[in-house]
């Protein structure tokens, strides 16, 4: 009787878990910011987050089918991409700016370098970064919370300004402050990120050594020397929280390796430091994870492991 033997280079690891099982479980992990922002910002918001979802999932379906390729939009990763435009966008801008930026990151970011696990940078945030340099004014127009009217600055706006202002770290941690839909309530992203980890979707590796180094850069260079309250407040203002949980752990754009992923999340902190100190914005966290997500090819190449035996050789 013959059999059919299957060769494969090692190792021969398995696991049962699906894109579309890990997907949805950031799509679960995503409901508690989504909805708080969704309150607190009110229902234009919710219809930037449905559209900008919706079109990121058309596209998706549109170009396989054009292309005649196998239809993926049941893995739910361009919902998640879709999901994080929306989430990464001012409450109150225009939804066809969120649903362009779903259609460049799909087609352009994603489906034009092969599709998911091709693309070398994270399509949603490739996207913000579009459309912050095309529509400069309407992705930095904020929403005061409590107030119908648009303006005011976001609070690392105002550190960045003033060297002797100071957050209201209660409001930050709780979101009652102006920013994207996504990235104001702390409680919020923690509760999703806890679920993740507990769920054994990402390792809390990058995040936690990404922020620290954050932390430690702004100790060191942001001109307050060991202030608490001050870097507290770079901590919880912005998106280094949403980015550092939801984005920059991204399989297929960061590290394999377990030193790779050290290297990488100190390399985001250093450069997430730079922008927002030194840099002509108080963010920066979406242009340090894209330029990062560039240079992992060449961290994973670095850090591959001697295998065994060959440490020797290598010598």
């Amino acid at each position: 009787m013959n059999k059919v033997l299957n060769l494969s280079s090692s190792p021969h690891v398995r696991d049962s878990i699906t894109t579309s099982e890990i997907m949805r479980d950031v799509c679960i992990a995503l409901l508690p910011t989504t909805i708080y922002g969704c309150i607190q910002f009110g229902v234009h918001a919710l219809f930037v987050v449905i559209f900008s979802t919706l079109f990121a999932v058309l596209a998706e379906y549109c170009y396989e089918k054009a292309m005649k390729l196998p239809i993926t939009i049941g893995d739910y990763s361009a919902a998640v991409t879709g999901l994080l435009i929306g989430l990464n966008c001012p409450p109150s801008i225009p939804i066809w700016i969120p649903c362009l930026g779903s259609v460049f990151a799909i087609i352009v970011v994603k489906q034009l370098y092969g599709g998911l696990g091709h693309n070398f940078m994270n399509p949603a945030l490739a996207a913000r970064c579009f459309l912050l340099l095309s529509f400069a004014s309407k992705m930095t127009t904020w929403t005061v919370p409590g107030v119908d009217t648009m303006g005011g600055a976001t609070p690392l706006a105002y550190l960045k300004a003033s060297p002797d202002h100071t957050a209201n770290l209660l409001a930050l941690v709780f979101g009652r402050v102006p920013g994207t839909i996504g990235e104001v309530s702390k409680i919020c992203i923690l509760i999703g990120a806890i679920y993740l980890i507990i769920r054994d979707v990402i390792s809390p590796k990058i995040p936690f050594i990404y922020i620290a180094t954050v932390a430690i850069f702004v100790a060191i260079f942001g001109g307050r020397g060991f202030d608490l309250y001050y870097i507290c407040s770079e901590i919880f203002g912005g998106g280094l929280m949403f980015g550092a949980f939801f984005m920059a752990t991204d399989y297929v754009t960061s590290p394999i390796t377990p030193k790779g992923q050290v290297i990488y999340a100190i390399i985001l902190g250093v450069i997430t430091g730079l922008f927002r100190l030194f840099g002509g914005s108080a963010e920066g966290v979406s242009y340090a994870i894209i330029l990062t997500n560039i240079i992992v090819p060449t961290i994973n190449k670095k850090t591959i492991p001697v295998a065994f035996g060959k440490e020797g050789a290598k010598k």
